[in-house]
C-alpha cells in the first residue's frame, strides 16, 4: 500500500499488522488484525507524524524511503507515547539523526523514559502552532485519550486532524485506506467498538471533552493511527465515539447483554428458558458463554447493552469463576449504570448471587432480583426462569 495519498503531499506509510495474536498483550486480534497508520507529509520540511510499533522495521522504513531521502526528514510528531506508535522510534533516531522530534509537554519526560531521547526533543503547549517549510501545523491537548501526554495535530492547510489513537479501531486494512472506499464499513465500526470498549472506556470524560474542544476546529479528514482514514464523512466516527462515551452516565441501549456459564448443563438449561422470555418480549438479546468467549468480545456488548443478566452456578461458595474475570474486567473498564439481574444453580451451598452482589455495588449497577436453584432443572424452574426474562427485558424496555 505505499504511495497513498490521503491529502495533497500527505502520504500513508504505515503497516498492517495480521500476525500479532494478542494486541497490548491482551486482546485477541487473530482474525481481524491491526494497522499502524503512520503519516509522512512531504514540503520543503518533511514531517512524519505518529509511527509504528518494533514490528517489521525494514518495510517501515522502505515506505519511508520510497517516497523522501531519510535524510531530508526534519520532523516526527509524537501524538501519544505508547510503543504500538513510537517503538520503532530509536531505529529512526539512528538512522535519521537530524530529526527534531514535536511532542506534547508531558511526552518530554518520557522519551527520555521509554527510549532515552532527550536531544532534539520539543514540547509544544496545547493550541501552539508551528511553521514548518510552507506549513502550518497546530496541536491540542487530549490528556487521557488515553494517557496524560495525548494530543492531537491539525494540519491547517489540508483540514486533515491526526488524531492517533482517538477515532481507531481494531481491523488491518483490507486493500483500502478510506472510508468511502470501504466495502464492509459495518466491520470496522464494529471493530471500533470493539476497540473504544477494550482500550478506551475507562476514560468516557476525557472523550467528551476533546470531542468539545475538537468541535470548534474545521476538519476535513480524520486520520487515525489505526483503522480507516476517514474523508467522505469524518463526523460519522466522532458521533459514534460520543454515543459510546456517553454510555459511561447513560448505561446504554435498551438492549441486554445475557452472560452464562455452566458446569453441567443445570445453569444453561435455566438460560434458555430466561432468554426466550426476553426475546419474546422483543427487546434486543445478545448471549455470552464466558468460559468459551473471550472477554475482549463481551465488553462491547456489556457497554453498549442497559441491561445485563448474569448466570452462573455457585462456585466453592462464590462465584464461577470464568464469570468473575468477566465481571473483574468489566470493573476496570468502568461498565458502570447498569440494571441487571441473576440466576444460577448451586449444590451443596450458594455464594454466587451474594458474589455478583458484592462485585457491582461499586460499579452502581441496579440488581433488580436473584433466582438461586439447588440441583436441576424443573418444569417448575423452567416456568420461573422465562417468567424472570419476561420481567427483566419489560424493565429495560421501559428505561
Amino acid at each position: 500500500m505505499n504511495d497513498i495519498a490521503i491529502a495533497k503531499d500527505i502520504y500513508w506509510v504505515g503497516i498492517n499488522d495480521r500476525t500479532t495474536d494478542l494486541f497490548e498483550g491482551l486482546w485477541p486480534i487473530k482474525g481481524s488484525g491491526i494497522s499502524y497508520n503512520s503519516y509522512l507529509i512531504k514540503g520543503t520540511k518533511n514531517i512524519l507524524v505518529d509511527l509504528s510499533k518494533d514490528f517489521q522495521s525494514d518495510e517501515y522504513i522502505e515506505q519511508i524511503s520510497s517516497l523522501i531521502n531519510l535524510s531530508d526528514l526534519d520532523y516526527v510528531i509524537v501524538n501519544h507515547m505508547e510503543p504500538d506508535h513510537t517503538g520503532v522510534l530509536r531505529i529512526l533516531k539512528k538512522i535519521a539523526p537530524q530529526i527534531q522530534i514535536v511532542c506534547s509537554t508531558k511526552a518530554v519526560s518520557m522519551l527520555k523514559e521509554f527510549y532515552n531521547i532527550t536531544d532534539g526533543v520539543q514540547g509544544v503547549a496545547d493550541g501552539e502552532k508551528i511553521v514548518m517549510g510552507e506549513r502550518e501545523l497546530q496541536f491540542f491537548h487530549v490528556p487521557f485519550v488515553h494517557w496524560p501526554e495525548t494530543m492531537v495535530t491539525m494540519d491547517t492547510a489540508t483540514g486533515t486532524l491526526f488524531t492517533c489513537d482517538a477515532f481507531g479501531g481494531y481491523g488491518a486494512l483490507q486493500g483500502t485506506l478510506f472510508d468511502d472506499e470501504c466495502g464492509n464499513l459495518s466491520f470496522y465500526e464494529s471493530e471500533a467498538l470493539r476497540y473504544y470498549a477494550n482500550i478506551v472506556a475507562k476514560f468516557s470524560t476525557p472523550v467528551l471533552t476533546a470531542i468539545s474542544k475538537l468541535s470548534k476546529i474545521d476538519v476535513a479528514t480524520i486520520a487515525p493511527s489505526h483503522g480507516l482514514v476517514w474523508r467522505k464523512n469524518p463526523g460519522r466516527i466522532v458521533e459514534l465515539y460520543k454515543k459510546w462515551a456517553e454510555y459511561a452516565s447513560n448505561g446504554g441501549e435498551p438492549s441486554i447483554t445475557l452472560l452464562y456459564g455452566s458446569m453441567y448443563g443445570n445453569t444453561e438449561s435455566m438460560m434458555n428458558a430466561v432468554a426466550q422470555g426476553i426475546t419474546e418480549t422483543g427487546c434486543n438479546l445478545e448471549i455470552f458463554d464466558v468460559a468459551r468467549i473471550h472477554p475482549s468480545y463481551i465488553l462491547p456488548s456489556m457497554w453498549k447493552n442497559k441491561g445485563i443478566m448474569i448466570g452462573a452456578p455457585t462456585y466453592e461458595v462464590s462465584l464461577f469463576p470464568y464469570m468473575q474475570q468477566v465481571l473483574e474486567k468489566a470493573a476496570i473498564k468502568n461498565v458502570k449504570n447498569k440494571v441487571s439481574a441473576y440466576f444460577g444453580s448451586y449444590g451443596w451451598s450458594r455464594g454466587a448471587y451474594k458474589k455478583v452482589v458484592s462485585m457491582t455495588e461499586d460499579l452502581k449497577w441496579e440488581m433488580t432480583e436473584g433466582l438461586e436453584f439447588p440441583g436441576g432443572m424443573t418444569d417448575e424452574l423452567k416456568t420461573k426462569g422465562y417468567e424472570l426474562g419476561q420481567r427483566f427485558a419489560k424493565r429495560i424496555l421501559n428505561k
